[in-house]
């Protein structure tokens, strides 16, 4: 090993350990298992496929078949879903193929803004913009964080938008999709939904349940609340059959070529993994999330929302204004090895400078943790936003994180075919 290459592995080795004592709360990330983790690390990291099952341009694809099929098999069981794609290698990338599949340049779409919550792709710096679609927004209430329903109706009866597009990152209550069921199908516009942060929680009947409720195509990632690698995947429901062709063009050869196997094969296992656990680990994830609300408010840390219990997701939303803002509080909290991001509430007009921050209980639920290790991590975070020395806080974190290194919500040691390993080892 040359100088180079030991740097490159001592700080990643540097960043396992510091994330074992640190308490993570980025709503935007979760931990494989380990069995996930093996697959990364399989022989499939080294190949190349393309094209569907059995359909493939290259040889050597045997076994992957197998597991792609498997993958397929096991989303659209988890999801009740008609149609899947596992290609996509980002939740981004699959963003990209709903576009390039429904949407030429300059026809409309109607979308969340970025204070909203939205997420970047959306926006016309990112994926939309890229595609040069006429991207209008939905009116939005602040006092419940979310849509405003009478004004995106009329918004849509105004636009008609070939396309109405859904889903956010800073995503605290569902959508009111049932009640624009009606307006979808006057107006014969397509029903998108980014479900990247709800996906582990739609996998375990919580939030919403979007392919009953009117979406014809969920896009994801499967890496926040869905415990699994950083890839991306496709979910469908009555898409005609030219439709689906379109999506499964546009993923390949539209924005992929070889679709990452390896987590290919890692989501397999997390799709299998969830369809036992889904249903407790989603439950427990929103009870953190609201407990944890509770908590900061009570001890006179702003959390949005606070009539409707916080949020019913793994997130919530918290004003840091009066503390310094999000920027400056983000940067204490990761000293006291608190790891959470700044992010804009509606009324803010920087990004770089918000007054917010967004806190996810997801990991935090994956580790074990439940509604006692909340009102513990609440008062770390009160502390640092009243100015506590965020050196003496981390000690506190340090030594209460030493109970939660171990993924949960998984197949563990007594899976017969399975030797159980620790997170970081």
């Amino acid at each position: 090993m040359n100088d180079e290459a030991r740097f490159i592995r001592e700080n990643v080795m540097a960043h396992n350990k510091w994330f074992e004592e640190c308490i993570p709360m980025i709503a935007s990330e979760n931990l494989m298992s380990p069995l996930a983790k093996e697959m990364l690390i399989s022989d499939f990291a080294d190949r190349y496929a393309e094209g569907l099952p059995g359909k493939r341009y290259y040889q050597g694809n045997i076994y992957v078949d197998k597991v792609e099929l498997k993958a397929l098999e096991l989303a659209k069981d988890l999801f009740k879903a008609d149609w899947a794609d596992v290609r996509p290698i980002s939740g981004t990338v699959a963003n990209m193929a709903v576009l390039f599949a429904f949407a030429q340049p300059g026809d409309t779409i109607t979308t969340c803004a970025l204070a909203q919550g939205a997420h970047i792709s959306t926006q016309k710096f990112g994926a939309f913009g890229q595609r040069s679609v006429n991207s209008v927004q939905y009116p939005w209430n602040l006092e419940d964080m979310n849509l405003d329903v009478d004004g995106t109706i009329k918004l849509l009866k105004e636009v008609k938008p070939k396309v109405a597009q859904f889903g956010l990152s800073v995503f605290l209550f569902p959508p009111p999709l049932k009640e624009l069921e009606d307006t979808f199908n006057e107006i014969g516009c397509l029903v998108w939904e980014d479900c990247a942060h709800v996906l582990g929680l739609i996998a375990g009947g919580q939030f919403h349940d979007p392919l009953r409720e009117g979406v014809n195509i969920i896009s994801s990632s499967t890496h926040k609340t869905f415990p699994g690698p950083n890839h991306g995947m496709l979910l469908g429901a009555n898409l005609t059959d030219d439709q689906q062709k379109a999506l499964e063009k546009a993923v390949f050869p539209g924005v992929t070529s070889s679709h990452h196997l390896h987590a290919m094969a890692a989501l397999a296992i997390t799709l299998a993994e969830m369809k036992v656990y889904a249903k407790d680990y989603a439950a427990q994830a929103v009870k953190n999330s609201q407990a944890l609300g509770q908590a900061l408010y009570e001890l006179g840390v702003p959390v949005l929302c606070p009539d409707l219990g916080f949020t019913k997701s793994h997130a919530i939303a918290v004003d840091v204004a009066q503390f310094g803002g999000g920027k400056d509080i983000a940067q204490k909290l990761e000293d006291a090895n608190i790891i959470c991001n700044k992010n804009m509430l509606p009324w803010d007009e920087s990004a770089v400078r918000p007054s917010g921050l967004r806190l996810g209980s997801q990991e935090m639920t994956r580790l074990g943790m439940k509604e006692s290790e909340m009102k513990e991590v609440a008062s770390f975070i009160a502390r640092v936003c009243k100015g506590e020395d965020p050196a003496k806080v981390k000690e506190d974190v340090k030594a209460f994180k030493k109970d939660f290194v171990s993924v949960k919500y998984c197949f563990n040691e007594n899976e017969p075919a399975y030797g159980y390993r620790k997170l970081v080892e």
